[in-house]
């Protein structure tokens, strides 16, 4: 197929991609006029929503068994765990509330204890605002419920220091001001070439425990960082995105930000993935910075054929998606540096 390409004329070849692009052309304006076309056409015509589609699906799945198949952590405690903390904090607070998911949260609460396979302050937290929350809930009928089946299972021995909601002025004070602040950012560019020096997990694993404490819709923290463990599944893994030619063979270290959309029973909440693992993945560069690495964030089109790839590489399940990769390492004192002017405050602001 190549060598017939290279016989052919330009004239005729651009004669070929206008031929190609007139279906498009005629077909795309009524297909857009409601969503049934539309969906139509992702049904008939177009096949790229495929993998996102059984994705979303995949994700509802392994949410419900969640539920009961408990590991080192629970999607549906996290989320429901947070909703508590939010209902402790309101001003004013009800002396009723979460009476319409206290007695889910109790019942997965009381299995995640059976099965005893919760990491240790994961389980910490959501045993302290459970307590907190029958502390100072009336009852009603639901909530006696919920209360009594909590109180068969509760940890009592659960330390001096309790994982509550807590108030603004306990917060540590920061000595970091708005220059140097300026100053990280402007440090922190997307840096393309690297010593010949290995990135230690232990430095990746101070990175990422700053990196969560990034904002996260109902603390679900839909995401994951895969990295890797040597400099050939480094470039292996750098080679399945697009944007890599050039400098990837000299990649030390490459995280793979995964999203998991496990974490919802939804549809809706299916662009949360990607909102929480980028606002994490920005602390993340922020974090190898102040430890003296420098990393760039590598794009991730919606490739059928880098999905297949990277999916067989890590071993991912069909309801974790790729978010974006990340380049690690030690930079080069002499490597290049896109100057990449940004918009500003006059174009991005708009007034409403």
């Amino acid at each position: 197929m190549n060598f017939i390409k290279k016989l052919l004329p330009y004239w005729l070849k651009q004669l070929i991609l206008k031929v190609i692009k007139i279906p498009n052309l005629v077909l795309l304006p009524l297909f857009t006029s409601n969503r049934i076309l539309s969906t139509m056409w992702y049904l008939l015509i177009s096949r790229r929503f495929d993998r996102e589609h059984q994705a979303v699906l995949a994700g509802k799945v392994a949410y419900q068994k969640s539920l009961s198949q408990i590991g080192q952590s629970s999607i549906l405690l996290r989320r429901n765990i947070h909703r508590l903390e939010k209902g402790l904090i309101m001003q004013p607070r009800r002396d009723i509330f979460a009476e319409n998911f206290i007695e889910e949260t109790v019942n997965v609460y009381a299995r995640a204890v059976k099965v005893n396979s919760l990491n240790i302050d994961e389980k910490k937290w959501f045993n302290d605002v459970l307590a907190e929350y029958f502390s100072v809930v009336k009852d009603t009928k639901i909530i006696l419920k919920a209360r009594n089946k909590f109180q068969d299972c509760v940890e009592l021995n659960s330390g001096q220091e309790r994982y509550i909601p807590y108030p603004f002025d306990s917060l540590p004070v920061s000595d970091i001001n708005y220059d140097q602040l300026h100053k990280l950012f402007i440090k922190r560019r997307s840096v393309r070439w690297y010593q010949d020096r290995e990135v230690s997990l232990n430095i990746v694993e101070k990175a990422v425990n700053l990196a969560t404490f990034a904002p996260s819709a109902c603390n679900r923290q839909p995401y994951a960082f895969y990295v890797s463990e040597s400099k050939d599944k480094a470039v292996e893994m750098a080679k399945c995105a697009g944007g890599t030619p050039g400098w990837v063979e000299n990649i030390p270290c490459t995280i793979a930000i995964i999203g998991d959309l496990a974490a919802y029973p939804e549809e809706r909440d299916r662009h949360l993935i990607y909102i929480d693992a980028s606002l994490a993945s920005m602390q993340l560069m922020l974090a190898f910075e102040t430890l003296g690495l420098a990393t760039c964030s590598i794009n991730w089109p919606d490739i059928e054929s880098a999905e297949k790839r990277m999916q067989v590489l890590l071993g991912l399940k069909s309801y974790e998606r790729p978010i974006m990769l990340l380049s690690v390492g030690y930079p080069k004192d002499k490597g290049g540096i896109p100057y990449s002017q940004k918009k500003n405050s006059d174009v991005l602001i708009k007034k409403v």
